[in-house]
């Protein structure tokens, strides 16, 4: 993994508590992340995985009642889509699109791209944003990579040129960073102040941790942790008027018990005043224009030093 190279993944110094400003004066953004991968492991989807019963229930049932929960709370989510997904799923991205939620791209299949060379993985890129651009319209802005189960690292598995491809091809921000709680700038190049927004991300906020089954087996499931880790989260961030992120799988939070747990939050979530509900786009849109890198990129040298048999 490129960051855990250099221990870090930016060297931008976070926005405090009182810099951030929200639109309208509001005191809280909520986003909301739904992976529509199936991919389990490091060489992507596989039609193996695609013939499954859970695959066949994240594909509609599951996806359909989130859609519908969401509808109910007025809510609207960033939807991170493999290309290889995108003629499986049409009629309800499309529907999603409708219901004025955003697509992302969560490369072509899901894979693995550290391995790849740079020619290749700009191949994967460009022929990902092709397929993704005739389905909504537009080029997508924002660009994914979350986490597997089995993956070695939380923050998913992207290549030392990844970044750079991105912001080539001109993309507006990758999806799922770990350096901050709140949008932050991610730097490719120190020297060149070469950087690209990223959306937060934490696993302690993404339900596939802690709603394995029917994947792993009974008895793997801890959804009650998973609930107060939202709720925790959420009371923290709203308290400082920062950011609070969730990310969702039909696969595994589309079960009508689990349903009920995420429609009771999302209720007791909605009791507070003065919440923003972006797509990721609209909230990277909104930080662009309050702290562009020209002028709000605070770098400093990383207090990193590499030393011999470091794992690091």
């Amino acid at each position: 993994m490129p960051w855990k190279d250099g221990y870090t993944i930016s060297n931008e110094r976070s926005i405090t508590d009182d810099q951030i400003a929200w639109p309208e004066g509001r005191r809280c953004a909520v986003s909301i992340t739904v992976d529509l991968s199936l991919a389990s492991g490091g060489d992507g989807i596989r039609a193996a995985e695609l013939s499954t019963p859970v695959a066949r229930f994240a594909i509609e049932e599951g996806l359909d009642n989130l859609l519908a929960l969401l509808a109910r709370h007025g809510l609207k989510a960033t939807f991170a889509t493999p290309a290889a997904m995108v003629r499986i799923l049409e009629p309800r991205l499309k529907r999603i699109l409708a219901e004025g939620h955003e697509i992302a791209a969560e490369a072509f299949r899901h894979e693995d791209v550290s391995t790849l060379t740079r020619e290749e993985e700009k191949a994967r890129l460009d022929r990902t944003t092709a397929i993704l651009t005739e389905l909504i319209g537009r080029p997508p802005a924002g660009w994914f990579m979350l986490s597997r189960q089995a993956d070695p690292f939380a923050g998913g598995t992207i290549s030392a040129n990844t970044i750079d491809l991105l912001i080539e091809a001109g993309y507006r921000y990758y999806g799922n960073g770990l350096a901050d709680d709140a949008p932050h700038w991610w730097v490719a190049d120190f020297q060149r102040r070469r950087a690209l927004l990223a959306m937060p991300y934490y696993y302690h906020f993404d339900d596939q941790y802690f709603c394995m089954f029917p994947i792993k087996g009974t008895g793997l499931e801890t959804p009650d942790m998973l609930i107060r880790n939202w709720r925790s989260e959420f009371e923290a961030q709203y308290g400082r008027g920062r950011h609070f992120h969730m990310t969702l799988h039909p696969q595994h939070m589309g079960w009508l018990h689990r349903l009920k747990m995420l429609d009771d939050f999302w209720s007791w979530m909605g009791t507070h005043a003065g919440l923003w509900n972006p797509t990721a786009e609209q909230c990277i849109a909104h930080w662009e224009k309050l702290f562009p890198a020209e002028t709000h990129l605070n770098l400093e040298p990383s207090i990193w030093r590499d030393y011999p048999g470091s794992l690091s």
